[in-house]
């Protein structure tokens, strides 16, 4: 007699369930797909905020040309809601690392179910935060998880510091900030990022840049526009979760 494989935990049980080391991309994916807010319809296909029917998208970065822009669209895992947000600041913040796994599976499970999303991304590199941060560099610990989880390496990681954005010093937080402020913090965050590898690397490719949170979208915008001034063709983002925004 054989016996039955336990179900899921379900996000956010993630911690205690039977899959936690054993588990793909694909199988917590789908799991966390059932309770995680998903990014409904109709949203904005640049920066995935939801719409009103009707109502254009009240962002003014997608009103922008792409030259200013800098990104040509975000898409997000899910809704900035909920147990995400939750797990989100328990990495982020308190340095809860395990959900840097659990995140990692999110991207590529993501990645994985949107293959047309996917198709001719030359780089998927995460936007880098400061070497010194405490209590975890969390977008790099997501981005090492992310490559492990990608065992049949079907997308284009890279592992430690191969062909990725690093940022060596601290530069101001734009959180509870003016809009000036933040748009500030935005610029002087993207005028201290280095690419590792050859600048020669990003001549005409499409890069794909991960981050986990999206409100408005400005940090992204300006790493995106120094991307392209480094050469990049095509810079698309993804993050984990798309802030409920009313601009």
């Amino acid at each position: 007699m054989t016996a039955t494989l336990p179900d899921p935990a379900g996000f956010p049980g993630c911690p205690v369930c039977a899959y936690v080391l054993t588990g793909t991309a694909r199988l917590c994916s789908d799991c966390a797909g059932r309770t995680l807010q998903p990014v409904v319809d109709p949203h904005c296909p640049v920066c995935s905020q939801a719409l009103a029917p009707g109502r254009p998208c009240g962002n003014r970065l997608c009103t922008l040309p792409l030259q200013r822009r800098g990104f040509s669209r975000v898409d997000a895992v899910a809704v900035y809601s909920g147990a995400l947000r939750d797990k989100i600041h328990k990495l982020k913040y308190e340095g809860k690392s395990g959900w840097a796994m659990i995140f990692g599976r999110l991207l590529v499970g993501w990645m994985e179910s949107h293959p047309e999303r996917m198709r001719g991304v030359d780089y998927v590199v995460g936007n880098p935060t400061h070497s010194g941060r405490q209590p975890i560099q969390h977008i790099e610990a997501i981005m090492d998880a992310a490559y492990t989880e990608d065992v049949t390496r079907a997308f284009p990681l890279s592992p430690l510091a191969t062909h990725r954005l690093v940022k060596q010093a601290e530069t101001p937080r734009s959180a509870n900030r003016t809009l000036d402020e933040k748009k500030a913090a935005a610029a002087a965050h993207a005028a201290a990022l280095t690419w590792t590898g050859d600048t020669a690397d990003i001549m005409g490719a499409t890069i794909l840049l991960v981050d986990d949170v999206l409100t408005s979208g400005s940090q992204l915008q300006h790493v995106a526009l120094r991307l392209r001034a480094t050469g990049a063709d095509d810079v698309r983002g993804l993050v984990l979760a798309r802030v409920p925004w009313n601009g």
